[in-house]
């Protein structure tokens, strides 16, 4: 499972229909239905793989530090097995920057995922293409974001709690192998 993080599986901040991250660690809040949702997909055998494009700590709106805690703080609290993160902006021409799929890649590399029996879940167009360029079946939430909306395919969410419903009851037959199996 390959999860973006704000607005999948923390509240993303949003100002004039565009979403953000959290400013600071008081302000991360996990998105209800979220904590259960991991549990049951790694229960299941999946591993769950946060992928963020984080540009504010490269544009110096964050601090990595900052952004080094919430990791810390969700991986403490969820069933997350990795956390791949981006801190470049779209100039610096990055090949780990969604809709980019490097950090899918990475992660794929590092932990032995089967990117064709992987899913992502993501609230942005970014997410979702980087998803499709490794061949996940790709759930989109829409929260109506004032910006471009992914290309098909991919299945509409409500949220992270749905897309796992969906995976785990919906007759999907690919399964993710645990580390180690």
């Amino acid at each position: 499972m390959f999860l973006d993080r704000d607005g999948v599986v923390n509240r993303a901040v949003v100002r004039k229909g565009r979403p953000f991250p959290p400013d600071d660690l008081a302000s991360l809040e996990v998105l209800p239905g979220a904590k259960q949702a991991l549990a049951d997909l790694r229960d299941a055998g999946y591993l769950n793989v946060i992928v963020t494009n984080q540009p504010d700590v490269r544009t110096g709106k964050q601090k990595r530090a900052v952004v080094d805690r919430m990791h810390a703080a969700l991986r403490a609290s969820l069933d997350i097995d990795a956390i791949e993160a981006c801190f470049h902006v779209d100039a610096d021409d990055c090949e780990c920057r969604k809709p980019r799929p490097g950090m899918l890649l990475t992660a794929a590399c590092r932990l032995d995922i089967d990117l064709a029996a992987s899913f992502l879940v993501g609230d942005r167009w970014r997410d979702i293409a980087a998803g499709q360029a490794v061949g996940c079946h790709a759930f989109f939430i829409d929260y109506g974001y004032d910006e471009r909306r992914p290309e098909p395919p991919f299945e509409i969410v409500a949220s992270l709690a749905a897309a796992a419903e969906r995976i785990l009851g919906g007759g999907f037959s690919i399964r993710q192998r645990s580390v180690g199996s």
